[in-house]
C-alpha cells in the first residue's frame, strides 16, 4: 500500500455576522452623502440659478424678461409680442391657423394638431381654412400662401412671411376705406429682417403690424355681424 498521504487542509476563515447596527452605519455612509448632494444641487439649480439669470435679465432685458408684453395708445397691455392671437375684424391683419386649444390661440395649451400628411382630418381642415380665406379675400393676388392655411408647431407663431402679410393687403385696405399703398408701406416698415443678417427668414410680427396700423390710419369700424343660419326648408314628400 501507498503510504499516507495527509492533504493539507487551508482553514477556512470563519466571518462573525456584522452587527444590526453595524450594517446601518455603513448604509448610511452612502445614503446621507447622497441626501447632502442632491439637496444642494436643488437649491443651486432650482433657486439660486433661477433668481440670478431672473435678475439679471430684469436689469439688461426689462420688457423682455416681464414677458414681452405689448401695449396700445393708452398705455392697456393688448398682449405679448411672442404670442399669436387671432383677429376677427377684416381691417386687421390675420396670423397663421392655430390648433392650440379648443378654439385656438390658447396660450395654456401651445400645441400643434399632431395630424400626419396622410390625414383626411388635416386636409379637410386645411381645405376648410382655404376656403374662408378665399371667401374673405377674394382681391387677394395669386393663390393663398401655404403657411395661411396650415397651423404651425406651436400653434401660437407670432409672425407671418412678408408674402402672407402682402397678400392679406386688399382685405385690410379695402375694410379700413384707404389706398392699398398706404398699408403696404406699414407692412414693409414692420418687416424684420435676419437676426445677425444670416440667421432665420424676414417675418413680420401680426400684432406689432396691427398696432401701427391703428396708430397710422385709426382703429377700423367693427366687423359686419355674422350672418344667423338659415334652418333648412321644410319639404312635404308628396309620394304616395
Amino acid at each position: 500500500m501507498p503510504g499516507n498521504v495527509t492533504a493539507a487542509v487551508r482553514p477556512v476563515p470563519h466571518h462573525e455576522p456584522q452587527a444590526p447596527r453595524e450594517r446601518e452605519e455603513k448604509m448610511l455612509d452612502h445614503v446621507v452623502p447622497a441626501i447632502r448632494a442632491t439637496v444642494v444641487t436643488l437649491v443651486l439649480t432650482g433657486l439660486l440659478y433661477p433668481l440670478v439669470m431672473t435678475g439679471v435679465a430684469k436689469v439688461l432685458f426689462p420688457q423682455r424678461a416681464e414677458g414681452s408684453f405689448v401695449t396700445d395708445g393708452s398705455g392697456k397691455v393688448v398682449g405679448s409680442e411672442l404670442v399669436a392671437q387671432g383677429f376677427a375684424n377684416p381691417g386687421y391683419f390675420q396670423p397663421r391657423p392655430s390648433a392650440a386649444g379648443e378654439k385656438g390661440y390658447d396660450p395654456l395649451a401651445s400645441a400643434g394638431s399632431n395630424l400626419g400628411p396622410t390625414s383626411k382630418k388635416l386636409r379637410d381642415r386645411a381645405a376648410g381654412a382655404l376656403e374662408k380665406l378665399q371667401k374673405e379675400n377674394p382681391d387677394a393676388p395669386g393663390p393663398a400662401p401655404v403657411e395661411l392655411v396650415t397651423a404651425s408647431g406651436s400653434g401660437l407663431d407670432p409672425h407671418v412671411s412678408p408674402a402672407a402679410a402682402l397678400w392679406q393687403i386688399p382685405r385690410v385696405a379695402k375694410a379700413r376705406g384707404v389706398a392699398p399703398e398706404r398699408v403696404r408701406s406699414l407692412v414693409e416698415d414692420s418687416t424684420e429682417g435676419r437676426d445677425l443678417g444670416i440667421l432665420g427668414e424676414p417675418r413680420v410680427n401680426v400684432l406689432q403690424l396691427n398696432l401701427a396700423l391703428d396708430r397710422r390710419l385709426g382703429a377700423p369700424p367693427p366687423a359686419p355681424p355674422a350672418a344667423p343660419a338659415q334652418a333648412p326648408s321644410a319639404t312635404t314628400d308628396s309620394k304616395g
